[in-house]
């Protein structure tokens, strides 16, 4: 109890004139490294910029005209539909009330604070460990995480992804939150169904208010769809979340899921909806067990102390799983969707003191900032050898299979070495403590 008091006092004392300065230059730092991605995208051709956010907008207008929300396409060249749930559609209103040019820029702006929300949180221990120079730190793992693939593409097409990853990574991260722990999985999960995978998370880890909240809120969105947009409701549920072509080809080597890397081998129907299935069990079985064990753990490490930087590490490194298993085991994981990325980096980085994890985690970084699918679609076709076509089929599914082998480092390779240092070290008794997530 005196832990927590001390940390709240320390929290609420006034800053100085030099924690502004500081403040400052970390937005300054930020704002300088992720200026030229914004400024490339916003500046795209009008027919290929922030093209998703163009079909959420749509979606808005669609609801203020009383037009059905899954019958119009954007206007080409894209011929885009809206795939995301009723709720979505709600929310998206206010985009279709703003000049377009307007929501373009306020959308990335916000992307961008998404992802110092996400990085806030997913390096947290480091930030605790530099003090009152956490601005400054916090503005360079943004700016440098900004040119991750998957980062660089949510700016690109003006997509979601970072909003729902802060409202889970939030929901699973904060101790002691001030909101219902649940509510935040629950209304992502009814804007998209792919956060649903929290639920899972929630329960495998103890967690049953937590899951029960969730499952209330994202009923409670949803049945309020259902009573504004009545027939639209109807279109999703029973017709247009059955359609995943309605997203886009599932074979394009941008679908780093298990399907698409499986779809990419143009085997029988048949044959590939079989394997799919038993690869998703498999997948999914492993994938959740790695995920359980890495929350746990955290229980052991630090004192059983929550925010101690193993057992904040092992507790990020469940949710980072999570976060992938979401993108794997979905029919359609866009490179997009792999911005959890971020939190595995988190998680393996910790308060930075091991080198070799830190090591890593940098390896890692450097992997998913280039374009490495796209190279190996070189090699695919008439005129290579089969050699050649193996080798350009599995560099084509690269970060997908990266996804994979991040789960089992994460949950295998990373708890095991989390668990050495405890057993090497022991925990230190100066440790701040924190809540317990399992509330």
């Amino acid at each position: 109890m005196g832990g927590r008091t001390s940390e709240r006092a320390e929290d609420r004392k006034r800053w100085s004139p030099a924690d502004f300065v500081i403040l400052l230059a970390g937005v300054v730092i930020a704002v300088a490294a992720v200026a030229p991605i914004a400024v490339h995208w916003l500046t795209n051709p009008p027919d290929q910029r922030l093209v998703d956010i163009d079909v959420y907008r749509a979606g808005g207008d669609a609801v203020l005209r009383g037009a059905p929300v899954y019958a119009f396409l954007t206007e080409p060249p894209q011929l885009l539909p809206f795939t995301y749930p009723p709720f979505a559609a709600l929310l998206a209103v206010p985009l279709a009330l703003l000049p377009w040019g307007t929501v373009q820029v306020l959308w990335v702006a916000a992307i961008y604070l998404a992802l110092a929300v996400c990085v806030w949180y997913g390096f947290r221990p480091l930030l605790r460990r530099v003090g009152r120079y956490a601005p400054i730190a916090l503005g360079v793992l943004v700016g440098v995480l900004a040119y991750l693939q998957p980062v660089q593409d949510q700016a690109r097409f003006g997509q979601v992804g970072l909003f729902l990853m802060a409202l889970c990574v939030a929901d699973c991260a904060t101790p002691n939150p001030r909101w219902p722990r649940g509510l935040l999985v629950g209304l992502a999960t009814a804007i998209k169904l792919v956060p649903g995978v929290f639920l899972i998370y929630f329960l495998i880890t103890g967690r049953r208010e937590a899951a029960g909240n969730a499952v209330l809120t994202a009923a409670a969105a949803t049945l309020a769809s259902f009573m504004v947009l009545p027939g639209d409701s109807l279109d999703f549920w029973f017709d247009a979340v059955m359609s995943s072509d309605r997203a886009g080809a599932n074979n394009a080597t941008t679908n780093q899921s298990l399907n698409g890397m499986l779809l990419r081998l143009y085997w029988p129907d048949a044959v590939t909806t079989l394997v799919w299935l038993a690869a998703v069990a498999a997948v999914a079985y492993v994938g959740f067990r790695l995920a359980r064990r890495a929350s746990l753990t955290s229980d052991l490490l630090d004192g059983g102390r929550r925010n101690g930087p193993g057992a904040y590490s092992a507790e990020m490194a469940g949710i980072a799983i999570a976060g992938l298993l979401s993108v794997l085991l979905s029919p359609i994981g866009w490179v997009h969707h792999l911005v959890w990325v971020v939190l595995v980096l988190g998680a393996l980085v910790g308060d930075g003191r091991d080198t070799r994890r830190c090591l890593v985690a940098a390896g890692i970084g450097v992997f998913f900032a280039f374009r490495i699918p796209w190279m190996g679609t070189r090699w695919i076709g008439e005129g290579h050898s089969a050699i050649e076509r193996l080798t350009g089929r599995i560099v084509q599914d690269a970060f997908g299979l990266m996804a994979v082998a991040l789960v089992l480092l994460l949950g295998v390779w990373l708890v095991n070495r989390l668990m050495a240092h405890r057993d090497q070290c022991g925990p230190s008794p100066d440790q701040v403590s924190a809540d317990t997530l399992a509330s």
